[in-house]
């Protein structure tokens, strides 16, 4: 058997593992151990001689510190009550429009995701603060529960942002520069969330009746004290970029701004810090499982040449280069049915980066075009987060939502998948839209 046969027997074995509810993590390293036992006929040396040091060798990098830093951050956030001011600020300043909570709402997803980089975890936040807000001034339960399961994907869209470090980790690219590069398309993404919300409610009034009009002076109060939230974010992003401070100072600066902050302003005390502190560690040894099963997973298909045939394959096919990345970016829809973010971009950078990389697109170089394509990649992962039947997000603000059905919060979901679609193709022929800020500030 050739080894691109292998390869592929390797992946279709994984899917069925998936559709069985196999961990991602146990299931990619199991497929990656069969790829070496089906190469060396069932000799077990190979597997036990990369297994040997690969622990060691892929949680020692120094880059993936700032996983647990950021998403300590986002804890913080979480339990400092760092999320309803941020959702109370723009509720003061758009809430008395129609569908102007709906909007603040997403607005507010943006702010958090801002300091999170989660998606879960910023669908789980401001589901928990927001949904009982819209459902008390009247909001259709399609429209309340579909706003916030497509806000919390901005969670990974605005940076800082836990899949973009991975894709960095993978591709060695800089994080700095790929933060930068989706500020834009996360700009674009709230925008077109907000256009959304105003024609649903146009179409539909009754679905997003407008609140009061809050006082100019509440309004600045409020303002006030999101600035800090700012300042922070601020800080990460413009450190990284700048060179002031590398990814992991960064983020250890503002985890720790933001659990004084959670503090200072929200309250926070021991029992939210040990909170903060355990809801960490589990997600990270979670994403750090995933990791080691990638790695597996990924040194497997490397001894099939699969990522290789296939990247020769594609060169010499004739493909146009644009019917490749079409087709790259139906494979991350579909995929986004059966895994998470984490674990598409882990399987699919490894096998998709080379061929992209070979690819004659728009006369980018290859950094522009690494950049490119990891916030194309990062934006088609948002996507399985939300589409229908397995989007994670659409369950997530199910269990909050007990009283809406979920074919109603699926059908809410589905007008800004639209969006999603259509910044998509923006993305793809208008490569400027992620690059110009990076080159503005290079």
């Amino acid at each position: 058997m050739s080894g691109m046969a292998i390869g592929l027997w390797v992946f279709a074995g994984l899917m069925v593992l998936l559709v069985f509810r196999v961990h991602v993590g146990v299931g990619m390293f199991f497929g990656g151990a069969a790829a070496f036992l089906m190469v060396n006929h069932g000799d077990f040396n190979a597997l036990l001689f990369t297994l040997n040091n690969l622990a060691y060798a892929r949680l020692s990098n120094y880059d993936l510190a700032v996983i647990p830093l950021f998403m300590l951050m986002g804890q913080f956030a979480t339990h400092g009550g760092l999320s309803r001011a941020l959702f109370r600020v723009t509720g003061n300043f758009i809430g008395h429009f129609k569908g102007g909570l709906a909007m603040a709402a997403t607005g507010a997803c943006a702010g958090f995701g801002a300091i999170c980089g989660s998606s879960l975890a910023t669908a789980a936040t401001m589901g928990q603060v927001a949904l009982p807000e819209l459902r008390a001034h009247g909001y259709s339960g399609r429209l309340a529960t579909g706003t916030l399961a497509a806000g919390g994907t901005l969670g990974i869209m605005i940076p800082p942002s836990i899949p973009l470090v991975i894709y960095a980790v993978l591709t060695q690219e800089s994080i700095g520069k790929l933060f930068m590069a989706a500020v834009i398309p996360g700009l674009l993404a709230v925008l077109g969330y907000m256009m959304v919300i105003r024609i649903l409610v146009t179409l539909n009034p009754a679905s997003g009746p407008a609140g009061p009009r809050v006082p100019w002076d509440q309004r600045m109060t409020s303002l006030v004290g999101v600035i800090p939230v700012l300042l922070v974010f601020l800080v990460v992003i413009v450190g990284i970029y700048g060179g002031w401070a590398n990814p992991t100072e960064a983020a250890s600066i503002g985890a720790a701004a933001c659990g004084v902050l959670a503090v200072l302003t929200g309250g926070m005390r021991w029992r939210g810090i040990r909170t903060s502190i355990i809801g960490t560690a589990h997600a990270t040894a979670m994403i750090y499982l995933v990791l080691l099963g990638a790695d597996v997973l990924n040194a497997g298909l490397a001894i099939t040449q699969l990522p290789a045939e296939l990247a020769i394959w594609v060169r010499d096919s004739g493909l146009p280069p644009l019917s490749v990345i079409i087709a790259i970016l139906l494979v991350y829809i579909l995929l986004g049915s059966v895994m998470d973010s984490l674990a598409m971009i882990l399987l699919t950078i490894p096998i998709f980066y080379p061929v992209v990389m070979g690819l004659d697109l728009w006369e980018l170089t290859a950094s522009d075009k690494s950049i490119w394509f990891g916030i194309l990649a990062l934006m088609v992962v948002e996507i399985g987060l939300v589409h229908p039947p397995l989007g994670m997000n659409l369950f997530i603000i199910q269990k909050l939502a007990k009283d809406v059905p979920y074919m109603e919060t699926a059908k809410g979901v589905l007008p800004f998948l639209a969006s999603d679609l259509i910044r998509i193709v923006l993305m793809v022929l208008f490569p400027s839209i992620s690059l110009w800020l990076v080159r503005s500030l290079g």
